[in-house]
């Protein structure tokens, strides 16, 4: 598990351009995938819902999800469990409300012990000449960085997080020669770094720039190094292995929202079970068709047919 492979440090990885960000239209939103509430609920379902409508207001608000939910993901089949069928993850990030503050980065680095000079979750400042610059520069490391203060970013700067996006038809996976990714029932893409063999073929076949490569042995921490190994909770982190985000899935199997989700203290990230139609930013918990529908959500590169389970609400009046 811990064997170090050896790499050529000089040796460029693929995909270190950083990719366009494209939008596609509102027409391309697939509403046949997620048709909205289904007309009854059966208990459990229901019983989610009541549940994390109360959760929103005394219980930590990342915790949100019943324990059939949790039952749901831990089974991760395509069979019904309890007559809960297994949820499908996703993510809906409001860009009218981000301000760069990249608290939510800062918590996806403690989460998941990633090395300074990594990101898994990267944060564009977009300029009014349509250039994209990912704060931090890469390489100077996230948790460096003096953050922006909380209030209205500047009318010239918007801001746009980039996760992994979970495709349901994720590139990366199709390309791996030795299936160290691999795509879980729920929609989570993951990677088992016991397989994976550092060809960085995934890296080049990803048009979102998303996963990044372990050039040099990976510091640790001695709380990352007491930990057991496993792909939903991918530390301790090796030598010549690719890593990305991944949706928080040891905090998903608990029942639990990703890390960046109840960090925004502007409530950017909505995550939830799209069969559910229902996304919760750990504040509220909304609809999400009729979210996408009235807000113009849209998808990034959705013309490649990756088909991304992260959607973005463009900012307000522009």
């Amino acid at each position: 598990m811990n064997q170090e492979r050896k790499v050529d440090s000089q040796e460029k990885g693929p995909g270190s351009d950083k990719a366009e960000l494209v939008e596609d239209s509102e027409d391309d939103i697939p509403r046949e995938e997620i048709s909205g509430y289904e007309e009854q609920f059966d208990k459990s379902r229901r019983r989610f819902i009541q549940l994390a409508v109360a959760g929103v207001g005394t219980a930590s608000l990342g915790t949100l999800f019943s324990d059939q939910l949790v039952e749901v993901v831990k089974g991760s089949s395509d069979e019904e469990i309890a007559g809960v069928p297994v949820p499908k993850w996703g993510m809906v990030v409001d860009l009218d409300k981000c301000e760069g503050l990249l608290l939510c980065q800062q918590a996806c680095q403690r989460g998941h012990y990633i090395p300074h000079d990594q990101q898994w979750l990267d944060v564009y400042k977009k300029e009014m000449n349509g250039s994209e610059t990912p704060l931090p520069e890469p390489g100077n490391g996230s948790l460096l960085l003096v953050p922006n203060k909380p209030g209205k970013a500047p009318p010239d700067e918007s801001y746009l997080p980039r996760p992994c996006m979970h495709c349901d038809n994720p590139p990366c996976r199709n390309v791996c020669p030795v299936g160290a990714t691999f795509k879980r029932d729920d929609g989570l893409v993951l990677i088992d770094h016991n397989k994976c063999i550092g060809c960085r073929y995934c890296m080049a076949a990803c048009p979102y720039d998303a996963r990044v490569f372990h050039w040099k042995d990976p510091a640790n921490p001695p709380e990352a190094l007491a930990h057991t190994y496993s792909p939903e909770a991918p530390w301790p982190h090796q030598i010549g292995t690719v890593d990305k985000c991944d949706f928080c899935a040891h905090e998903t199997n608990e029942g639990r929202l990703p890390h960046c989700v109840p960090a925004c203290p502007n409530g950017v990230y909505y995550y939830g079970d799209l069969r559910e139609d229902s996304v919760s930013n750990g504040r509220e918990i909304l609809r999400f068709t009729e979210l996408i529908k009235t807000r113009g959500g849209f998808r990034l590169k959705a013309e490649l047919g990756t088909t991304p389970r992260v959607w973005y609400l463009p900012r307000r009046g522009g």
